[in-house]
């Protein structure tokens, strides 16, 4: 993990400035990244957790233009909360992806849903939000939850890609709610723009982002077929899967390992490859 500066702007192209939120941890690298989109009128997307002093400095940023929407990628906690704070802070609309009612919210080992977030305006794929000089275009991409958005900056061919694509690390597809069909789809559908920069909600920028998807869609191919040669060994469980897997990896990373493996293996399962239960042994179809 790299060093950030918490709460300091840094523009990283003409109207797009970035702050970081005081919430480092191992599955938000420095913390989130919050996005002011604009110059005379502007948009804030993924306010963050809920944090006093990193909405002070949104609406010191903000500096008294007017903000048009608060823009939410998905629902974690650590990314839509402080939209309500900073509705009432400057009357703005909360703008973006739909709520989730989860019945099952399961052993999550990422950031768990934020239950109070209300939208004012639920933007479906392709609907926008426009002001003076920027439009952002909502792209559904469901995977990592099943409401998450990216928002396209149609000037400048920048991409908000939320936590559906990040430099430093892989998504967390956790089920119920996260589901690695959808995620995969999503990402052979931004094989299909042409995006010239991904601003994440953690981690720096990515400057080829379709170098980076096509290495994504590779990696959870390989995923894959390590899962399918440990069922055809006899490693047919999926604590002891994780292990074999992740050699190396941070053993407080683990749960969050387990949800993904889990994840491959009910879209196998959905794909007729493998059969087997979550608590139980997987075999091959």
């Amino acid at each position: 993990m790299i060093e950030a500066l918490h709460d300091v702007p840094e523009t990283l192209e003409p109207g797009v400035v970035r702050l970081t939120a005081n919430n480092p941890s191992p599955f938000t690298n420095t913390g989130t990244q919050s996005y002011v989109v604009g110059t005379a009128d502007v948009a804030v997307i993924d306010p963050g957790p809920v944090d006093e002093a990193h909405l002070a400095r949104l609406i010191a940023v903000i500096d008294g233009r007017p903000l048009r929407a608060i823009l939410c990628t998905h629902t974690h906690r650590d990314h839509s909360p402080l939209a309500a704070g900073l509705k009432a802070a400057t009357g703005a609309p909360i703008v973006g992806c739909a709520p989730l009612a989860l019945d099952d919210l399961g052993p999550r080992a990422d950031a768990s849903f934020d239950g109070d977030y209300a939208a004012d305006r639920v933007l479906a794929d392709g609907d926008a939000v426009a002001g003076q000089g920027w439009t952002l275009t909502a792209v559904a991409t469901p995977g990592h939850t099943s409401n998450h958005l990216c928002f396209a900056l149609e000037e400048s061919k920048a991409l908000f890609s939320g936590d559906h694509v990040m430099g430093w690390s892989t998504s967390i597809v956790s089920p119920p709610d996260g589901d690695m069909g959808d995620y995969i789809r999503s990402l052979e559908r931004l094989m299909g723009r042409d995006d010239r920069v991904y601003y994440p909600g953690h981690g720096p920028a990515v400057d080829n982002p379709q170098r980076l998807v096509r290495g994504m869609l590779g990696h959870r191919k390989q995923r894959e077929g390590q899962i399918l040669r440990l069922i055809e060994r006899g490693t047919d469980h999926l604590d002891a899967m994780v292990p074999a897997m992740y050699a190396g990896l941070d053993k407080r990373m683990h749960p969050a390992a387990a949800r993904s493996v889990l994840a491959h293996l009910l879209d196998l399962r959905a794909r007729g490859l493998v059969d087997g239960a979550e608590d139980g042994a997987w075999r091959l179809a």
